[in-house]
């Protein structure tokens, strides 16, 4: 399947340029299949293109690669990004959300119309979240608000969603090998953010970093 440079199209200044980041050549093929003959939309390169194109990023899960390459198109001028997912947990759409992704995109309901009020969406720098989505990032935002009133002190010092979900996950007993596999992140990663949680709060090991957490509230 061919994309449609964009530099051989009359784009105008009304227009949207889409670049499709996909994990298969037959995802991608068919995304592009949905949105080539749309007015007003061009499909680029995955590497050119106008830096104000919206990236069109559409995987099952959501791993460390998946992540890192959203972080990097949100902040790299690669410009509006919308993440077209399969599954997605409470502490990935937080940071995928806060990293600059504004568009969230149910895999099974990714259809033409909804692609393309996602596009929209993102090309005008407005968020477009399923419902269900939506509800979850409220309750997230709501709860780090009452703790910044409740507990001012504490405000720049309280756990990421990330670092909150794995806590939660380890005072369900999970170990490092069944959180990583439950986040699809890798055992390093998590490792890495319970040395971070334990260094920051300055707890002994984890059985105090669930307890310090349990005490204040977090989870």
């Amino acid at each position: 399947m061919t994309m449609h440079h964009v530099l051989e199209q009359p784009v105008s200044t009304a227009s949207i340029v889409i670049r499709i980041h996909a994990d298969d050549p037959i995802t991608r093929s068919g995304a592009a299949g949905q949105l080539r003959h749309v007015p007003g939309i061009y499909l680029a390169d995955d590497d050119h293109g106008p830096e104000n194109a919206v990236t069109l990023v559409i995987t099952e899960n959501l791993d460390d690669t998946a992540l890192a390459r959203l972080r990097r198109l949100a902040r790299g001028g690669a410009g509006r990004v919308v993440l077209v997912v399969g599954r997605i947990s409470e502490v990935q759409l937080m940071d995928v959300v806060s990293g600059g992704v504004g568009a969230v995109v149910w895999r099974h309901e990714a259809d033409q119309e909804r692609l393309l009020r996602a596009v929209r969406a993102a090309a005008q720098g407005e968020s477009d979240l399923p419902a269900d989505l939506l509800g979850r990032v409220l309750h997230q935002v709501g709860r780090m608000k009452r703790r910044s009133v409740d507990s001012p002190g504490w405000a720049t010092t309280e756990p990421t969603a990330r670092e909150t979900e794995i806590l939660r996950l380890l005072a369900d007993g999970l170990d490092t090998s069944e959180i990583a596999r439950r986040l699809c992140y890798s055992e390093r990663t998590v490792k890495n953010v319970l040395h971070g949680i334990t260094t920051r709060f300055q707890l002994r090991n984890r059985a105090h970093a669930v307890a310090f957490a349990l005490r204040e509230g977090y989870i």
